[in-house]
């Protein structure tokens, strides 16, 4: 049971990456799927979620209309295509499958995700780098 990512490399400012996560042993029927961020000596940083059991959506104003999270069913993966990517875009970039209610899924997002618990799933992180 894992998530598996990929997509990420160097781009240029302006430019843009698209990032996915594949789901192995599971779906993510009932999951709140959170990608996040982490750079260098920064904190966690959610940039996208969205809830399997309603299909809302939820960007932080630092990606709202640039960043876009969509899930794939027939592949199980959750896609982010990231666009006008600025340098301080700049981090490891990881996806989550949390057992959340649809309620929970903006907390989820502004913390970051919280702490690991049974039947919560997280990617190992690709890393993205913009160049100014």
């Amino acid at each position: 049971v894992q998530l598996v990512e990929s997509g990420g490399g160097l781009v240029q400012a302006g430019g843009s990456l698209s990032l996915s996560c594949a789901a192995s042993g599971f779906t993510f029927a009932g999951t709140a799927l959170v990608r996040f961020r982490q750079a260098p000596g920064k904190e966690r940083e959610g940039v996208s979620g969205t809830s399997t059991r309603d299909g809302n959506t939820y960007y932080p104003d630092s990606v709202k209309g640039r960043f876009t999270i969509s899930i794939d069913s027939a592949k199980n993966t959750v896609n982010l295509q990231m666009n006008i990517l600025k340098s301080e875009d700049t981090a490891d970039y990881y996806c989550a499958a949390e057992q959340l209610p649809a309620i929970a899924l903006k907390s989820s997002v502004i913390k970051g995700v919280g702490p690991l618990r049974p039947l919560d799933y997280r990617g190992q992180g690709t890393q993205v780098t913009v160049s100014s």
